[in-house]
């Protein structure tokens, strides 16, 4: 009898069996003819990846739990997951040969690496005699479709994106494969399998060289099944979810405000489309809020996020990036360290890194502050080593979304009203007036009132020792006095902004359609969000904004 051929199905961000189109081509072919075929769910797990990508524990935490999740969710669909270790476009030609393989299934990617990486694997199946069938299935529109219908540009505000995309239809969600037959719980072994039964389970923490024990509880676990049963909670509460407003939840909450659902999507353990529809589906014949605000809304950010990324030359990066403003940022390796490990001197902003580094997750606008701080506001640092930090710290560290934040709030890019800064100070009063999210992530302060927790060093010094933190001591002095600093950096960046019109042909006005306090949120404006952020309605004309700047710095 002829050795069955291989169906292999590759994971690599679409971690689940829900909405897997590339998955069910996959099965549908192998349940057609279990004579002739069986599966193989492979997960490529990288050595070299630590060469390239910043990865720190708690993400690696959340995908080997991914991975284990997966592992039992084919399981109950008669299959099992393959974890393959190697180079991709090294272990790719061996696996041909050896699992005799015919067709090879997997979603396509837009970031650089991994397109590079994917060119090198279709041309080894081709020389391999292997068909190759790619599935766009990591959001809801097709990128490339988007940009073909704007002239083949990336739309460049969200309004312009939103408009394309309503003219596409919304693909439906498929269901989780049928099961296979049951021997396919037990395929051919190759000669590493007889070798070694384990050699392709999931890997341990250990293997992904962390030590589990030293880090802090797990509260946001990895895995499909997770996905689904927090996704399932939060749509149960709908009047929450119709009444959803993003700029309207508390970045400084005790517990998440918002549903923390990014890390799924990230890893695709959730499916975007089954959300988008679950959503739709919950609010359908409701009165609920609108786009870009509600939770649809956020869906569309993440959309157009990944839109302009896959149309972007050297998108993450502010040199070669053709949307990016040049700015002239300053390198300093003291600043960026405080920054990171939350020893600024300002409470609320040290509250949320150490939040991020702990738990792996901070709230949307909680990311805003930070990122305005490190670099317009404050620090005057490149979003690209913000970026660089969150890559490494966030659970959804996404490649699109993370860079295309990072240069909104930065006013590199999308949004251009660069005098508009958050303050370390007043933001997080709005929502904490007690502090009490200062109090659980910068311990030192637990004892300080809510009258001075977020302006500590406005305490004398005997007041302090009661207290028992002493500024400068047991926490530190703030780096940087923002009611100084921040009209200065006002200052540098309409200075950068001139430079880059006048090298430009003719130089051309700003775009501030989507420009909003908020940093995130075109159209609505938060209810005195930062101390800092100037008064009046929304975008300003080119010819006037130097006028407005000077007003602005004198009511400060």
């Amino acid at each position: 009898m002829a050795k069955r051929e291989t169906i292999v199905h590759w994971f690599r961000k679409g971690l689940r069996i829900h909405d897997n189109p590339a998955l069910t081509v996959a099965v549908d072919k192998v349940r057609a003819n279990p004579a002739k075929y069986c599966l193989r769910p492979i997960f490529v797990l990288d050595p070299g990846i630590r060469k390239w990508l910043r990865v720190g524990p708690n993400r690696w935490r959340f995908l080997q739990q991914t991975l284990a999740n997966l592992d039992e969710n084919l399981r109950s669909i008669n299959s099992r997951l393959y974890v393959v270790r190697g180079n991709p476009v090294e272990v790719f030609p061996k696996l041909f040969a050896d699992w005799n393989v015919s067709l090879l299934t997997y979603e396509h990617d837009i970031e650089p690496y991994a397109v590079k990486r994917d060119s090198t694997v279709e041309e080894q199946a081709r020389k391999h005699r292997v068909e190759v069938h790619i599935e766009k299935s990591h959001t809801i529109f097709d990128p490339e479709g988007i940009v073909k219908k704007n002239g083949g540009k990336p739309p460049l505000t969200y309004q312009r994106y939103a408009t394309l995309a309503s003219a596409f239809k919304i693909p439906q969600p498929l269901p989780v494969p049928q099961k296979l037959p049951a021997k396919e719980t037990s395929p051919e072994a190759d000669k590493e399998e007889r070798k070694n039964p384990s050699c392709y389970d999931p890997p341990t923490m250990e293997e992904l060289d962390v030590e589990e024990a030293s880090m802090g509880h797990c509260k946001f676990p990895g895995g499909e099944s997770e996905a689904l049963r927090r996704m399932n909670e939060i749509l149960s509460r709908k009047a929450w979810v119709c009444k959803f407003e993003k700029p309207n939840t508390s970045p400084n909450s005790l517990e998440p405000s918002t549903t923390v659902l990014s890390p799924y999507l990230k890893f695709g353990c959730l499916s975007v489309r089954l959300f988008y529809s679950r959503i739709a589906e919950t609010i359908k014949g409701q009165k609920h809020s609108q786009p870009p605000v509600s939770l649809i809304g956020q869906v569309m950010w993440r959309e157009f996020y990944y839109c302009v990324a896959a149309a972007t030359p050297n998108y993450d990066k502010m040199v070669g990036n053709g949307i990016c403003t040049q700015i002239d940022w300053d390198t300093n390796k003291d600043y960026l360290e405080a920054w990171t490990h939350g020893r600024t001197g300002y409470p609320f902003i040290d509250a949320i890194m150490r939040q991020l580094r702990q738990e792996g997750w901070i709230h949307h606008l909680a990311r805003h502050a930070v990122a305005c701080f490190l670099t317009r506001g404050d620090l005057w640092i490149s979003w690209e080593e913000g970026q660089r930090v969150f890559e490494e710290l966030l659970l959804d560290a996404d490649w699109a979304l993370n860079a295309g934040n990072w240069m909104w709030l930065s006013a590199s890019a999308f949004f251009h009203q660069y005098f508009r800064v958050y303050s370390p100070v007043a933001f997080g009063k709005k929502t904490d007036p007690e502090g009490k999210f200062i109090k659980k992530y910068v311990p030192e302060l637990a004892r300080f009132p809510a009258g001075i927790i977020y302006e500590p060093w406005k305490a004398n010094l005997e007041t302090q020792k009661k207290l028992g933190c002493i500024i400068g001591k047991d926490y530190p002095n703030r780096i940087v006095v923002h009611e100084d600093i921040s009209k200065v950096n006002i200052q540098r960046m309409s200075a950068a902004y001139k430079r880059n019109k006048a090298q430009k042909d003719g130089g051309t006005e700003e775009d501030d359609s989507v420009s909003s306090g908020s940093g995130g949120t075109p159209g609505k404006k938060r209810p005195s969000s930062t101390g800092s952020t100037a008064k009046g309605k929304a975008a300003p004309k080119k010819r006037k904004i130097e006028a407005t700047i000077e007003k602005f710095l004198k009511k400060k």
